[in-house]
């Protein structure tokens, strides 16, 4: 029975990363040594599991089959393990959250500074990205963004106020370029976009006023993958930004932004800390959650 656990855990490590090399430094083998586990399990099972070529690492039907029947158990198993240990021991675990860059620095780190002092065993991982991430395929305890990205079979917790969306750009930027009256105006300015993972799209600067919303797919000369470059590069003057009007609104008071089409910004509900309502959460997990909950007074 242990064997067969180790070759389902090593046949899963691989499916995930989809790449035996990645896959045996996270195991901590070697890659010769996890290629014959995985292929006495092939044995066993009587069908390939994986596509293998020289440049990649792919699911067969079998293996995709195999990968959603036995993932959900396991997690299922280490979850109970978890909580087992931490009722006698206090808690203890990897607390994975997938979250974007902006909230990591905003909003996940200054809330659980103190839980991790407290609780020295709990071990924390931060991924942070724009994508629209799959926390049960990707292995994440918690997943923080936006309402509507959160599935309807997820339990959430809101973690922060209403979200606005703002356009900026520099006072001198301004001053060189036509006049911003109305949404469809953004056309003939150079506008810095953000590159989503997800289907690798541009994110559209959505727009409402009253009743009346749109989308405006805009044009530029630069295009970054997080906020922060965003704002570095309106501030230099390269032209207008779309970001979270609080991530702005110090540097629009110093006069070193302005805002851009104003009573176009768009409003959206918070911030969740989401996670899988099918699965048992560890004490870890629910203490983070609990931090997570704790700074937000809404």
């Amino acid at each position: 029975m242990k064997e067969d656990l180790n070759s389902l855990n090593a046949f899963l490590t691989v499916a995930r990363e989809r790449s035996f090399t990645r896959a045996a430094a996270q195991i901590g083998v070697s890659q010769s040594s996890l290629s014959r586990t995985v292929r006495m399990l092939e044995a066993q099972m009587g069908v390939p599991l994986l596509v293998r070529t020289t440049r990649s690492v792919s699911l067969t039907d079998a293996g995709e089959r195999l990968v959603a029947t036995i993932e959900p158990k396991l997690d299922d198993i280490r979850s109970e393990v978890e909580a087992l240990r931490s009722s006698t021991t206090g808690p203890v675990g990897t607390v994975r959250i997938t979250t974007t860059d902006l909230e990591a620095n905003n909003i996940v780190w200054p809330r659980v500074q103190s839980l991790l002092r407290q609780y020295p065993e709990i071990k924390l991982e931060i991924l942070t990205d724009y994508g629209l991430t799959d926390i049960v395929a990707d292995r994440f305890d918690i997943g923080i963004r936006l309402a509507e990205s959160v599935a309807q079979d997820m339990i959430a917790t809101r973690v922060a106020p209403d979200l606005t969306m703002a356009i900026v750009g520099t006072p001198e930027y301004l001053k060189t370029r036509p006049a911003v009256r109305k949404p469809q105006d953004l056309m003939v300015h150079n506008c810095i976009n953000l590159r989503l993972p997800t289907r690798n799209a541009l994110l559209p600067w959505e727009l409402k006023k009253g009743k009346r919303q749109t989308q405006v797919r805009v044009e530029g000369q630069l295009t970054f993958n997080n906020v922060y470059q965003i704002r570095k590069a309106a501030l230099g003057g390269f032209g207008l930004a779309y970001l979270p009007k609080d991530f702005v609104e110090k540097d629009v008071e110093a006069k070193r932004l302005q805002w851009v089409l104003e009573d176009w910004f768009p409003t959206y509900e918070g911030l969740h800390a989401f996670y899988p309502s099918r699965r048992k959460s560890s004490r870890a997990v629910e203490l983070v959650i609990e931090a997570l909950k704790a700074g937000y007074c809404g």
